[in-house]
C-alpha cells in the first residue's frame, strides 16, 4: 500500500501504512513549507505553536483511525518519534506531535507511558550541560499543559543534571536566576526540594541582602509562615534589620490575620539588632489590629526592652489588663530588668512574689529564677543575700549551674573576698560542676584587684602543672591515629578540702578541664605590674598555646612598658600592635597619651591625639582630659592654642568639660603680660574668680581672639564680656602680639578695641562703662600703653543711599560697626564705644619687653 510522507523541520519520516490522508475536519492550523508564516497567538492551553507540516496531513486521520481500531502501532510510532525528537535536542518539534496527539483525543497519560524516558532525558542533559535551561523549562512545561507529568519525563540522570545547573547558578551568584528557575519548576510539579537544599538559597539571598528573592522562594512552600520566620531570623543574625522588616512586612500582605509567631520572631530581631524601639512599634501595630497578642509575643518584647524597666514593667501591666497570665519566663525577664537598672529593691519584691505564688501551687521556681536573684546582688556587691538565695535554691530542690556558680563567685570576687570565692569554687567541683573560663578569670580577676598578684599565679602554675595531656585514643574522643592534641585545653587534678568527705585526709581528687583564653592571660599580663619583661614573655606564652594576643593585651603592654617611664618603648610596641594586624582603638591611644602625658612628652601626646582624629578614632572623655590637663602651666602660644582646639573639640563632641582647671591656667597665661623681669612669678588673684563661673565663654572668646593672624590688622571685640573676662581677653591679645614680634612679626596697625553700644540719651551707667574703665586702667597703668578714646554715632549719618557714613575708619572697622548694628536691640541711633592701642606705643612696649627679657 501507498505510504505518505510527513515533512517535519529537518527531517522526514514514513507514516504506517493503512494511513488516511484525509485530513480531519477539526485541524485548525498548519505550517506551509513554502515560505515560513509569522506565527498567530493559538488558543491551545500550550504556550508554543504546534502545527502538522502540510495542509492535507495524514497524521491525525491516522491517529483517529488507529484509535478506532484499537490499534496502538501508530500511537507507539509517535511516541518513539517525538522521544527522539527530544533526545536530538528538538522540543518544540516534539511537543508538536504531543499536543496533534492529545488532540486526536489520546489520553495524555497513555501517551505519556509510551515515551522513551531515556532518550528524553538524555535530550534534557545535553541541553542543561550547554547551559540551556530555558529550553527544558519550556519543554517541562509543555508537557504539563498538555497534561502530561514533567515527573515522566526525567529520569535520575535528569534530575542530578538539574541539581547540578541550581547549584552551578547559585555558585556564580545568580540568586534572582535560581528562584525564578525555582519557581517555574514548582509550577511543574516538580520537587524542588530534592534539587537543592532551602537552606542554601536562603543562606544566599541572606549574604547577597536579597529580601524580596527569598519572599519569592518562600511562597513555593505550603508552609511559608514557617519559611517567614526562618528568613526574618536569618537576616536578623546578620544585623539587616532592613532586609528582616522587609520580608515581616511582605509576610503580613497574605494574611487575614496576624500570625503571632512571625511577630514574635520579628520582635527578637530587632533585639538581635539592637532596635528596641522598632520593637515597640510592631507591637504597637499588633494592637492596632484589634488583634491580643499571647504570652510568647509579651515575653520577647520584654526581653527586648530589658534595658528600659519602666517600660518593661508597663508591657507587664499592659498583659495582666488584657487577661494575659504570667509565667515563669515572664518573671525571670522581669528580674533580669531589674538587673540591668541594678534595682536591688524591685528585685526583692518580685522574689517575694514569686515565693508567694510558690508555696500556691502556681509556678515552680527554676535555675534561670535563682541565678538572676543571685547575679542582681552580686553586681550590687550584696555577696550575703546572694548566698542566702543559693540557701533557698538548695531547700527547693534545684541544682545550680555554671552561671549560678559564676554568679556566686563573682559576688565574693567584686567585695575583694578572694578567700569566699575561692571556698565557692572548691564547692562548685565538689557539687560536680565543671566550671569554664569565666570561672577561672573571676578567681584570677579577684586575685588581681586585691593586689594579690603572686596568689594568681600561684593559681595558674597549679592548674597549669596538673595538667594531663590528652595524648592516646580515648581522650582523643575516639581518633585512631597518633596525632597530639595541641589546642590549650588542660585537665588539672586538683586536691579541695571538704567537711563532708569520707577520706581519713579530708581531700578529694578530680578532674577539671582548664581552658586559658586570651581573657585569662590579659589578667595576668595586668598583674604584672610594672615588670614589662615578664609581661613580655606571658604575651610569648600565648601565642606558643595558639591564642592571638588582642587589642587589649598591647594595651596592657603599653600600660606597663611606659609605667617604667620607657616612652619610647611604649610607642614601638603601639607600632608592633599595628603591624601585627590589630588596630589600636580609643583605649589604646587613651593609654598611650596618658604615658606620653605623664613623662612630660607633651609633642608625642598631641601626635597621638592627631593620629586618632586622622583614623577616625573618636576621642572619649579620658582622653580630651588628660590632655587638657596635661600641662600645670603654660609657656608658649602654641601650648595655649593646642588645648584650647582640644577644648573646642570636645564640647562639640557632645562632652560638657569641667573648664575650671584651664580656666585658671589660660587667666595664669594672660596674666603673664603685665610681669617685670625682676619681679617674681606671678601668682594672679582670686579676687574676682567668681566672675568666670561655669557657664562663662571666656575660653571661646579667647580661642576666638588667638586663631586671628597678627599679620593683619588686630581687632578685639568685647561686647558683652565683664570686667574680669575683658580684661582676660585684652592680655591674651598682647600676649600673642608680644610671641608673633619676638618670633619676627612686625606692628602694622593700631589695635582695635570694641567694648559696645549706647544709645543716644541714655545717662545711666552702663556695663560698658566699667568695662572701658577696667581696661583703660590695664593698658595705661599696667602696661604703659597708649589708649586713644572714640565714639562713632551710628544710625544717624545717612545720605540719600541710605548707607551708613561714619568716621573714616578701618575696613575692619566697619565690618564690626554693621556686626554690632545689626545685633542691636534697637534701630535708634546708637554710639559705638571703643578704643585704639596705637601700634607707636605697642612697639615701645614690645621693645621695653625684649630688652628686659634680654637683661634678664
Amino acid at each position: 500500500m501507498r505510504e505518505a510522507l510527513v515533512i517535519l523541520p529537518s527531517s522526514s519520516i514514513t507514516l504506517p501504512p493503512n494511513s488516511s490522508p484525509t485530513p480531519p475536519p477539526y485541524h485548525r492550523h498548519y505550517r506551509r513549507t513554502t515560505a515560513k508564516p509569522k506565527r498567530k497567538p493559538t488558543h491551545s492551553p500550550s504556550h508554543f505553536t504546534s502545527s502538522i507540516t502540510t495542509p492535507q496531513s495524514p497524521l491525525l486521520s491516522t491517529l483517529r483511525w488507529d484509535s478506532a481500531s484499537g490499534s496502538c502501532n501508530g500511537l507507539k510510532y509517535y511516541a518513539e518519534l517525538a522521544s527522539k525528537l527530544a533526545q536530538d535536542g528538538r522540543f518544540d518539534d516534539s511537543l508538536m506531535i504531543a499536543e496533534s496527539v492529545v488532540v486526536s483525543g489520546v489520553n495524555a497519560a497513555e501517551f505519556a507511558a509510551l515515551l522513551n524516558v531515556k532518550l528524553v532525558s538524555g535530550g534534557i542533559v545535553r541541553l542543561l550541560e550547554e547551559r540551556k535551561v530555558r529550553s527544558v523549562v519550556e519543554l517541562l512545561n509543555g508537557a504539563q499543559q498538555l497534561g502530561i507529568d514533567p515527573l515522566k519525563l526525567l529520569d535520575e540522570d535528569a534530575l542530578n543534571a538539574l541539581s547540578r545547573e541550581c547549584r552551578r547558578t547559585m555558585g556564580c551568584g545568580e540568586i534572582e536566576e535560581v528562584v525564578s528557575l525555582m519557581e517555574t519548576l514548582k509550577g511543574c510539579g516538580m520537587p524542588i526540594k530534592d534539587l537543592v537544599k532551602p537552606s542554601e538559597i536562603l543562606s544566599l539571598c541572606v549574604s547577597q541582602r536579597k529580601p524580596n528573592a527569598a519572599v519569592r522562594y518562600a511562597h513555593i512552600f505550603p508552609h511559608m509562615d514557617i519559611m517567614f520566620c526562618t528568613i526574618i531570623l536569618e537576616f536578623g543574625k546578620k544585623g539587616d534589620l532592613a532586609s528582616a522588616l522587609t520580608v515581616f512586612e511582605a509576610s503580613k500582605q497574605n494574611q487575614d490575620t496576624p500570625n503571632l509567631y512571625i511577630y514574635r520572631t520579628a520582635i527578637d530581631v530587632c533585639g538581635l539588632c539592637g532596635d528596641y524601639l522598632k520593637s515597640r512599634s510592631i507591637y504597637e501595630g499588633l494592637i492596632a489590629s484589634k488583634f491580643t497578642p499571647n504570652i510568647y509575643v509579651f515575653n520577647s518584647l520584654m526581653n527586648v526592652n530589658a534595658c528600659d524597666l519602666s517600660y518593661t514593667l508597663d508591657i507587664y501591666k499592659q498583659m495582666q489588663k488584657l487577661g494575659v497570665p504570667a509565667d515563669l519566663t515572664s518573671y525571670n525577664i522581669l528580674l533580669k530588668s531589674c538587673c540591668l537598672a541594678t534595682r536591688v529593691d524591685l528585685a526583692k519584691e518580685i522574689y517575694g512574689e514569686l515565693k508567694h505564688l510558690e508555696m500556691a501551687g502556681a509556678l515552680k521556681l527554676d535555675v534561670f529564677t535563682y541565678s538572676t536573684l543571685i547575679k542582681v546582688f552580686a553586681d550590687a556587691k550584696m555577696w550575703q543575700m546572694a548566698l542566702e538565695i543559693k540557701k533557698d535554691m538548695l531547700s527547693a530542690g534545684v541544682t545550680p549551674n555554671i552561671v549560678t556558680w559564676s554568679s556566686l563567685i563573682s559576688a565574693c570576687a567584686n567585695a575583694g573576698l578572694v578567700d569566699q570565692a575561692i571556698q565557692l569554687f572548691e564547692e562548685m567541683l565538689q557539687a560536680g560542676c565543671e566550671p569554664n573560663s569565666q570561672c577561672y578569670n573571676i578567681l584570677l580577676h579577684a586575685c588581681v584587684e586585691a593586689c594579690q598578684y603572686d596568689r594568681a599565679f600561684r593559681l595558674f602554675r597549679s592548674w597549669k602543672e596538673n595538667a594531663l595531656q590528652k595524648d592516646n585514643c580515648e581522650d582523643f574522643g575516639g581518633k585512631t591515629d597518633n596525632t597530639i592534641d595541641l589546642s590549650p585545653t588542660l585537665v588539672v587534678s586538683a586536691s579541695i578540702p571538704t567537711r563532708t568527705s569520707a577520706s581519713s585526709h579530708g581531700h578529694f581528687s578530680t578532674r577539671v578541664p582548664f581552658r586559658p583564653i586570651t581573657s585569662t592571660y590579659n589578667i595576668l599580663i595586668k598583674a604584672c605590674g610594672s615588670d614589662y619583661y615578664r609581661a613580655k614573655a606571658l604575651m610569648e606564652e600565648m601565642k606558643e598555646v595558639g591564642l592571638s594576643p588582642n587589642h587589649i593585651t598591647w594595651t596592657i603592654l603599653i600600660d606597663i612598658c611606659g609605667g617604667s617611664g620607657n616612652v619610647e618603648g611604649a610607642l614601638q610596641i603601639l607600632r608592633a600592635m599595628r603591624e601585627a594586624g590589630i588596630q589600636p582603638d580609643v583605649v589604646t591611644y587613651t593609654t598611650i597619651i596618658k604615658v606620653c602625658v605623664e613623662n612630660k612628652d607633651f609633642k608625642s601626646a598631641f601626635s597621638l591625639f592627631a593620629a586618632m582624629k586622622r583614623y577616625q578614632i573618636k576621642p572619649n572623655m579620658v582622653t580630651y582630659n588628660t590632655l587638657l590637663r596635661a600641662r600645670s602651666r603654660y609657656g608658649s602660644l602654641q601650648e595655649v592654642q593646642q588645648c584650647l582646639a582640644i577644648y573646642q573639640d570636645m564640647r562639640k563632641a557632645g562632652y560638657k568639660p569641667n573648664d575650671y582647671y584651664l580656666k585658671q591656667l589660660i587667666e595664669q597665661w594672660c596674666e603673664g603680660v603685665i610681669q617685670n623681669g625682676n619681679q617674681r612669678k606671678y601668682n594672679f588673684s582670686t579676687r574676682n574668680r567668681t566672675d568666670l563661673g561655669p557657664e562663662s565663654m571666656i575660653l571661646d572668646k579667647v580661642a576666638e581672639h588667638l586663631q586671628k593672624d597678627s599679620a593683619n590688622s588686630i581687632s578685639i571685640n568685647l561686647r558683652g564680656l565683664s570686667k574680669v573676662e575683658a580684661r582676660i581677653v585684652v592680655l591674651a591679645v598682647l600676649r600673642m602680639i608680644r610671641e608673633k614680634y619676638t618670633a619676627g612679626d612686625s606692628i602694622k596697625d593700631d589695635v582695635q578695641i570694641f567694648l559696645g553700644v549706647q544709645e543716644v540719651g541714655i545717662r545711666a551707667v552702663r556695663q560698658e562703662s566699667v568695662v572701658k574703665e577696667a581696661i583703660i586702667k590695664l593698658l595705661q597703668h599696667d602696661l604703659g600703653l597708649e589708649v586713644i578714646s572714640a565714639a562713632s554715632r551710628i544710625g544717624n549719618d545717612r545720605n540719600q543711599d541710605g548707607i551708613n557714613h561714619p568716621d573714616k575708619h578701618s575696613n575692619m572697622e566697619e565690618n564690626t560697626e554693621r556686626v554690632i548694628l545689626r545685633h542691636s536691640p534697637t534701630r535708634k541711633p546708637v554710639v559705638l564705644q571703643k578704643m585704639r592701642i596705637t601700634k607707636e606705643s605697642l612697639q615701645s612696649w614690645l621693645t621695653r619687653r625684649l630688652d628686659a627679657s634680654v637683661v634678664q
